[in-house]
């Protein structure tokens, strides 16, 4: 696409743990896809942003000064809520041609939004000569999907986005928005994402009611425990004030508790050169996803299932938001393909859907190239 000035790119994302935790002030464990949104983008000298993709058959021309009025369009309202918000928080906003090529799947689980969202302020930054801020950008994508998406979401789906490193997972306390980068150093291991291919929209599944719910379990906590977030509660702590939740209420803040947990131990094992504690770990993240926070469905279910079953497989855990979706496995090297078309084969089997392996790698967040 020589005509057009720059390719901006930012990543998808796996999360290896850490899951339904980042909006309760949480650490999380994303890993940066190779699977990503690309944005190619020129000046225009007008007063529109005018919008194409590869992919869809969706375009808009969107008058600079009217953002608004197009932000109930399915896929454009990702783009106007990037543009709107980076106005409004003071940048330069001039006409442009974008056209995106998203190889992020819409409705995997994989983030497609956030690679969307990330990758337009990105390259609205770059026409606009402005130093890429990671932080900034992230922050004004979760925004985006607030506010334009109606997804409740928290910040890490952006800010791996933005911040992802080539071979490193990011460890992202959610609370304070510190990181660190963890080699992901098991050599004899690969991590494979498989697709359930039952597709989700998060506005419409019971993701904000989960938000809801958790918010709801730190309120009532607050009446006893001296804590700013869900995340800050210990599992000694919750079991004593149990009698304060109602019971469905007490399993939304009890997998928050004990996932927290999980990352913790997870993050040791990884550093450590320990796959079998990282797939228990996993495992059990997937149990509490299903049992007490409810989010993984019989497809997921059984797509971990299969996949925990095999015996080059670790652990392996629903992905992302649930209610549809993809699953992270930690397999041996050796035995991925068998046990992806295992995987694949089994999953058939049981529920009718043709499931899919993913090749991608983890790679770095936003990557701009000039053209």
């Amino acid at each position: 696409m020589k005509e057009y000035l720059y390719k901006v790119s930012a990543a998808g994302r796996v999360n290896i743990i850490g899951e339904h935790v980042d909006y309760c002030g949480g650490k999380v464990l994303p890993c940066a896809l190779s699977l990503n949104n690309a944005v190619y983008v020129r000046p225009n000298d007008s007063d529109r942003i005018n919008i194409k993709w590869t992919t869809l058959k969706e375009e808009a021309s969107i008058p600079l000064d009217r953002l608004s009025d197009f932000a109930s369009q399915k896929y454009v309202k990702y783009i106007v809520g990037c543009a709107y918000l980076w106005q409004q928080a003071g940048h330069r906003l001039s006409g442009c041609d974008m056209k995106l090529d998203c190889t992020v799947p819409f409705g995997s689980g994989l983030s497609s939004s956030a690679a969307i969202e990330v990758s337009v302020l990105a390259a609205l930054a770059t026409l606009a000569r402005e130093p890429i801020d990671k932080k900034e950008i992230a922050l004004l994508a979760q925004q985006a999907e607030q506010r334009f998406a109606g997804v409740m979401c928290g910040i890490m789906d952006q800010f791996v986005s933005a911040h992802g490193k080539k071979g490193h997972a990011l460890l992202l306390d959610c609370k304070t928005l510190n990181y660190d980068y963890i080699p992901i150093a098991l050599a004899d291991c690969a991590l494979v994402v498989i697709d359930s291919c039952k597709p989700h929209d998060l506005v419409e599944s019971k993701y904000n009611e989960r938000r809801s719910e958790t918010e709801e379990a730190l309120r009532l906590l607050q009446s006893k425990l001296r804590v700013s977030c869900l995340a800050d509660v210990s599992s000694e702590q919750l079991k004593r004030c149990a009698n304060l939740l109602p019971p469905v209420i007490f399993k939304r803040a009890r997998h928050v508790v004990t996932e927290c947990e999980r990352v913790r131990l997870a993050v040791t094992a990884l550093k450590n050169g320990y796959p079998a504690a990282v797939g228990s770990a996993l495992n059990a993240s997937h149990r509490s996803l299903s049992e007490d926070y409810e989010v993984a469905g019989k497809e997921l279910d059984a797509l971990a299932r299969i996949a925990q079953a095999h015996p080059a497989c670790f652990g392996s855990r629903m992905t992302g938001a649930g209610f549809g979706g993809c699953t992270v496995s930690l397999v041996k090297k050796a035995g991925a393909a068998a046990f992806g078309e295992y995987v694949l084969q089994e999953y058939k089997r049981q529920t009718g859907y043709d499931a899919k392996v993913y090749e991608t790698e983890i790679s770095d967040g936003i990557v701009i190239q000039k053209l």
